[in-house]
């Protein structure tokens, strides 16, 4: 029935070309004009238009504001969307044209896009003029997807011009464009090869003698080659693997009046193998949620094998269509066309929308400008195409090193270096000044770096004007540029420049940089020495070398002597460290002998007593004293021993509240429950918690119930009863416990809660609870100098306008308290690079903030501090605990040691210790001290 309609259609279309123009123009007739026998007056007009107006001003005023943001931030593209819907609805043709317009030129528009603009235009085109404007606007709108409703609809739409000049023929070129564009489309190809058979059939039907009558042998022959015609497209069609090929082919059975051919048959036999062995890759997609992007590789992976081109290129396109922001997608295709295919202009229209639909992704660029002088394009569009690269935003330093290291490569294979000078010479020395400047200046300003540490477009520069314009003074000039800019202390980059100078200049200027080598290199001394002395050894005389040994000597003298401190140093400080370790052993020790002295002395207030402390009479420390070690997980058996007596009281909750007086007597009857480490998967640990809060139990068995069945909620408190801020809930099941995690940093009385797997960090110390990435994500963006006051809802309706915010994370301390920073994550990574152009430095509540991509740093270990002389000695104890100094972590160090600044030569039994720092010299005799210098070393006390 479909195919019919469409004869029918292509019928009608066929036979009266003429009558779809006047249509036209009669719909686009005003209902007031004359001709159309409209009343302009109408009083049912009259009565609604107090209401219309009021819409239109309000349209109006809202099309400005979307004008006037688009001039703010030309790449909003939802602003874009909205400003042409708008136009759309009023009627305001010049200006949907013009918007439509702009946003082609800077986005690939999508098919739904490009099909409202086309049937827009196509209602008002009814001059030749006109209608070759839609054509162009066809050509341009199957450039930028694969889309086989565009290319139907543009056959279609040409098959109303077949009344003019060389119509048919144009019909005919643009199906065959659509066949080899979209015709090998598993599924939506059919549709394309039917329309192109039906417009041959109606140009058939047209062909026919009136009946009766007997053709002559020109109608006879335009009879048979129209006829072929027809059964070349059958038969071409049926080679092809596509879906309903068997409708296809008994309707060529139908048709044909003669046996369908044994080749054809065989094609056909062979189409559906291949069509059978294509049908689990189009499941696989017709049944993925979008964006597909592994069933789509899976389907490129088995199309690669079989090696066809044109299905590998089309299944490509298939799958940019749907995965248009997709950088290694793109450069997959690029590669493979720049490999394989090798047409200029299939190649070059593929990498122009790689980079027009992902700017952000330098390879890209890089690909693009190295196809275009592949296919020797224009130098001046390669040129304009590198500018384009440098507006783009890229979110890194480097990746603009990249794109100007690509351009100056072109710029360098341009120039023709026998001659002494030329313009395309002086062309690239420019080009590398200013890939110098811009880096320095433009680049560092954003980034706070340039991206070039170690020069390297300096040091291209240096070898280009070195080895091809034999310009070593030029050369040199730059390497003392290098040297300044904090090179000067790596042994690579000198002996970078000395092999220049070896290749391209002279003896007297590599001894030079050797001698200068020895004296900065501070990573690898003996390798620039060695070099030193190699080509002092084979060139020079005996003054240079004695020189050179001498200096070499000298170096490396005063290195090993730097070496040999930081030894001591670093000995010291693991010398300190262990008797920081053997202090704290003894502290706990003494510390564990006094409560016992203690407990011994006052043996009968303690027998007296003995009902109101209950457990805590143990010799277990606090719960406040937390392990070295130790992290918010599972808590030791000791601690969980002290913290079952307390929350205890939760075995009878419907009871008669505990007297205050009374509540430690009643916990000395209450079985200790000590920690089933089996049960870890079906616990949470929650802390972070407010030490004022009432009832932790029934609060948080309200709040994690909606998780699944509480078991059990074990609350931790200290031995006065105070609620410590974390507890243990316990489900039923390992589901439920694995959806509480979801509750992590939920507000509970005004603090984020934090809600970890419960896990011994004793026998697991290398895990790490942190639900957020800390690698760099190119869709994210990390937003500092935010006002405390900044809620998310304001925050959102910033960000909002450079594209659709998917999460806003304000970042808030352990109390809830913001600190001014935040993660916006957006849709895509064009939008985050554009929201990072347009947000950083914008004024919020009068403070001005800071946007990058969102990239943290690598956690690093504090350097420890270089031991002086003092802290060598036994200084106070800096290292604490889990949670910081506690009440007491004192020192155990006398304070007369603590006054001692000056450890060199003290005197301790009569004898004057040496110094750690000359701790590697041969042990001398201890020096005897007589009267007089003990008198003399109490009167300085």
């Amino acid at each position: 029935a479909e195919r019919g309609g469409r004869r029918a259609e292509l019928h009608k279309m066929a036979a009266a070309a003429g009558a779809e123009a006047a249509a036209e123009e009669e719909k686009r007739l005003p209902e007031g004009d004359p001709e159309s026998g409209g009343d302009s007056d109408d009083e049912g007009d009259s009565d609604s238009s107090g209401d219309g107006e009021d819409e239109e001003k309000e349209n109006e005023a809202e099309i400005q504001r979307l004008e006037e943001q688009l001039s703010i931030n030309a790449f909003d593209y939802n602003c874009h969307l909205d400003l042409i819907k708008l136009l759309r609805q009023e009627g305001e043709l010049v200006k949907l044209r013009r918007a439509r317009q702009k946003m082609s030129e800077l986005f690939p528009l999508t098919e739904e896009i490009w099909l409202d603009w086309l049937k827009d235009e196509i209602k008002m085109a009814s001059e030749v003029s006109e209608r070759e404007k839609v054509y162009e606007l066809f050509e341009r709108a199957v450039k930028d997807y694969i889309c086989p409703e565009i290319w139907l609809e543009y056959a279609q739409y040409s098959i109303g011009g077949i009344g003019q000049e060389g119509g048919i023929d144009k019909v005919r070129s643009i199906f065959e464009r659509a066949l080899t564009a979209v015709g090998l489309h598993v599924t939506k190809g059919t549709a394309l090869w039917e329309a192109y058979r039906e417009f041959e059939n109606a140009i058939l039907e047209t062909a026919q003698p009136a009946p009766g009558s007997i053709p002559s042998p020109e109608q006879q022959q335009v009879l048979c080659s129209q006829l072929e015609k027809i059964h070349a497209l059958f038969r071409r069609q049926l080679g092809i693997p596509l879906l309903d090929m068997e409708a296809s082919y008994a309707e060529y059975e139908e048709w044909s009046e003669e046996p369908i051919p044994e080749t054809t048959i065989k094609n056909y036999k062979k189409a559906l193998q291949q069509l059978e062995k294509c049908k689990p890759y189009e499941e696989a997609l017709l049944g993925a949620e979008t964006p597909k992007l592994a069933e789509y590789q899976a389907y490129i992976d088995f199309e690669m094998k079989a090696g066809d081109p044109a299905r590998i290129q089309l299944i490509y396109e298939r799958a940019l269509a749907e995965n248009c922001l997709v950088p290694d997608l793109w450069a997959r295709y690029n590669q493979y066309l720049d490999r394989q295919l090798k047409v200029k202009e299939l190649v070059l229209s593929a990498h122009d929308r790689a980079v027009r639909n992902c700017p952000w992704t330098v390879g890209l660029w890089i690909r693009y400008l190295l196809a275009m002088e592949r296919h020797r394009v224009e130098h001046s569009i390669i040129s304009e195409m590198f500018e384009k690269a440098l507006n783009a935003g890229f979110i890194q330093a480097t990746d603009y090193v990249e794109i100007w290291q690509a351009y100056l490569d072109y710029l360098r294979r341009r120039v023709d270096f026998t001659q002494d000078s030329s313009k395309e010479l002086e062309e690239l020395r420019s080009a590398f000044a200013r890939a110098v400047e811009y880096l320095k200046q433009e680049v560092e300003e954003r980034f706070s770096e340039s991206g070039d540490p170690s020069c390297t477009i300096m040091q291209n520069w240096a070898r280009v004007e070195a080895r091809l314009c034999n310009n070593m003074q030029k050369a040199r000039e730059l390497w003392d540029n290098i040297m300044t800019k904090g090179n000067a202390k790596y042994a690579n980059m000198w002996l970078e420049y000395y092999n220049l100078e070896r290749a391209h200049g002279d003896t007297q200027h590599c001894r030079k940089a050797l001698h200068r080598a020895v004296q900065c290199t501070s990573d690898y001394p003996e390798h620039v020495c060695e070099v030193l002395l190699t080509l002092e050894r084979i060139e020079g005389t005996l003054e240079d070398w004695d020189a050179a040994v001498q200096k070499t000597e000298n170096r490396l003298a005063r290195v090993n002597e730097q070496r040999a401190k930081a030894a001591e140093k670093e000995a010291a400080l693991a010398k300190l460290e262990e008797e920081r370790a053997e202090q704290r052993k003894q502290a706990r020790a003494d510390k564990k002998a006094s409560k016992k002295a203690k407990k011994t002395r006052t043996g009968d207030k303690r027998k007296a007593d003995e009902d109101d402390e209950g457990e805590w009479g143990q010799e277990e420390e606090l719960p406040s004293k937390r392990h070295r070690g130790e992290g918010d997980g599972v808590l030791p058996e000791e601690d969980m021993e002290v913290e079952t007596g307390l929350f205890g009281r939760s075995e009878k909750p419907d009871g008669p509240a505990v007297p205050k007086e009374k509540a430690s007597t009643s916990r000395k009857d209450i079985p200790k429950v000590f920690h089933d480490s089996s049960k870890d998967k079906v616990t949470v640990f929650v802390s972070n918690l407010s030490y004022t809060m009432a009832e932790p139990e029934a609060k948080l068995r309200e709040l994690f119930g909606s998780c699944g069945e509480v078991v059990e909620i074990r609350a931790v408190f200290n031995n006065k009863g105070t609620f410590r801020g974390y507890c243990y809930v316990q489900f039923r099941e390992e589901e439920a416990a694995r959806q509480a995690l979801a509750l992590d940093r939920t507000a509970v009385e005004g603090r984020p809660m934090f809600v970890s797997p419960c896990v011994d960090k004793n026998k697991n110390p290398d895990f790490k609870v942190f639900r957020y990435s800390t690698t760099l994500e190119k869709h994210k963006l990390f937003i500092s100098g935010l006002p405390f006051s900044c809620t998310k809802e304001e925050l959102e309706e910033v960000c909002k306008a450079h594209g659709n915010v998917k999460d806003i994370r304000l970042v808030t301390n352990r109390a809830g308290k913001p600190k001014g920073l935040a993660y916006v994550e957006y849709e895509n990574e064009a939008q985050a690079s554009q929201a990072v152009l347009k947000m950083d430095g914008l004024t919020v509540k009068d403070h001005v903030i800071k946007v990058m991509i969102s990239n943290p740093p690598l956690r690093k270990l504090p350097d420890r501090p270089e031991p002086t002389r003092a802290s060598l000695s036994l200084a106070p104890r800096q290292i604490y605990g889990a949670r910081g100094k506690g009440r007491t972590q004192l020192s155990m160090m006398p304070r007369a040691l603590q006054r001692q600044s000056n450890p060199v030569a003290k005197a301790e039994n009569g004898m004057v210790q040496n110094s750690p720092a000359t701790s590697s010299d041969p042990p001398a005799e201890p020096k005897k001290m007589s009267n007089a210098d003990f008198a003399k070393m109490l009167l300085k006390k």
